[in-house]
């Protein structure tokens, strides 16, 4: 590391992923490259002794923008490049442990100027929220698996962060993250564009509050949530002008909920249905005839489970994980996804999916009743 420092004064960017390098290696480069502008460390493994030195800020604080950390036994000795970096606007954190919310106190009272920040399975409480509450530019926030996160830690991040545009939340079905925090967000964040709720059960409440007062809202995604049904989706439908795409995965929505679509949110061009056990292949054909212009993507349980389904080596089924709840980030990258045949599939097709489907399973008990020698006992 001493000698890339060395070699490569103008070095912008700077990634790396289960190296045996430590802080002394970074520090390294921190000082030998002025104009570095990001970085992002992965399992770095030299980084094991609990009391390790701390890292930065060096030359290179200047001119850093962009800080990611995953996967760090010790991150936090990372704290003073962070926090002596003035000029940063993204701030990812994932998977490191020990407390950081005596860092992010430190970090928003030196970097008030960040942007985006993504904090995942983080020690992190409202005490960490309310600091961050203080950089008034932020745009962009994930909260990915924080429990000890709520509403008031997220109400004070809406009191002051006006600009927020994003909002992806993965309460992880802890109750923690509901109606309170995002009615203040709604009266609080205007601008905002996106939101992404995981685990989260937000009702008509606040739901309707986001519709009338997040005018440029274009992009939606509930996932996991025992809330929101078809009065829901119907709220959604009638005050969200602006929304452009809809995704939906293992929420108690029926077909009468697609109906609703079809009467509303006039700019809608895209809605992913996923694992919603009450809207049929014949809703969503019915959706489709209803909005030619409006691509529906939709896998229903009987198709997910069979997809779910694959044959091991020794002949023997196994279920995948398929019914687990996609990470945030692939919520809004799967409803960008074009479905087959433009998103359009017909009654028939699907009959002859399951059909298909029952077969593969008959023959294959069958050869379990059979045995390995081909007849039976």
């Amino acid at each position: 590391m001493a000698a890339l420092a060395a070699n490569c004064k103008s070095l912008k960017k700077l990634s790396c992923g289960s190296c045996t390098f430590g802080a002394k290696g970074i520090d390294a480069v921190l000082q030998g490259c002025a104009f570095l502008e990001e970085i992002s460390i992965k399992r770095l493994r030299g980084l094991t002794d609990a009391a390790a030195e701390s890292i930065g800020p060096g030359a290179a604080a200047k001119s850093l923008r962009s800080v990611c950390l995953k996967e760090l036994y010790n991150g936090q000795c990372f704290g003073p490049l962070i926090a002596g970096s003035p000029n940063l606007k993204t701030l990812k954190l994932f998977r490191c442990s020990g407390d950081w919310d005596r860092l992010l106190e430190e970090i928003a009272e030196n970097a008030r100027g960040i942007v985006e920040i993504h904090l995942e399975k983080l020690h992190v409480s409202d005490r960490g929220l309310f600091a961050l509450s203080l950089c008034s530019e932020i745009e962009v926030l994930h909260l990915v698996k924080t429990p000890e996160c709520t509403n008031l830690g997220l109400s004070s991040v809406a009191e002051k962060c006006r600009l927020l545009r994003k909002l992806h939340i993965d309460g992880w079905k802890t109750n923690r993250i509901g109606d309170e925090g995002l009615i203040t967000v709604a009266r609080r964040c205007p601008n905002l564009q996106e939101l992404v709720l995981i685990g989260v059960n937000p009702t008509g409440a606040s739901l309707g509050l986001i519709a009338s007062n997040c005018k440029n809202l274009e992009r939606l995604a509930l996932c996991g949530s025992e809330t929101f049904g078809d009065a829901e989706i119907s709220c959604i439908a009638s005050k969200c002008i602006a929304l452009k795409k809809l995704c939906i995965k293992g929420c108690p929505v029926s077909d009468q909920g697609m109906e609703a679509l079809a009467e509303g949110c006039p700019n809608l061009i895209k809605v992913k249905v996923k694992k919603c056990r009450g809207v049929t292949p014949e809703g969503a054909d019915w959706l489709r005839a209803s909005r030619e212009s409006l691509a529906v993507n939709l896998d229903s349980i009987v198709q997910m489970e069979m997809q779910d389904m694959s044959l091991s080596e020794n002949g023997m089924i196994e279920i995948g994980a398929g019914d687990q709840i996609d990470g945030v980030a692939q919520q809004m990258d799967d409803i960008d996804m074009p479905s087959t045949s433009n998103g359009r599939s017909s009654p028939w097709k699907n009959k002859m999916l399951l059909l298909s489907g029952k077969n593969f399973f008959a023959s294959t008990l069958r050869r379990w009743g059979k045995g390995d020698g081909g007849s039976s006992s």
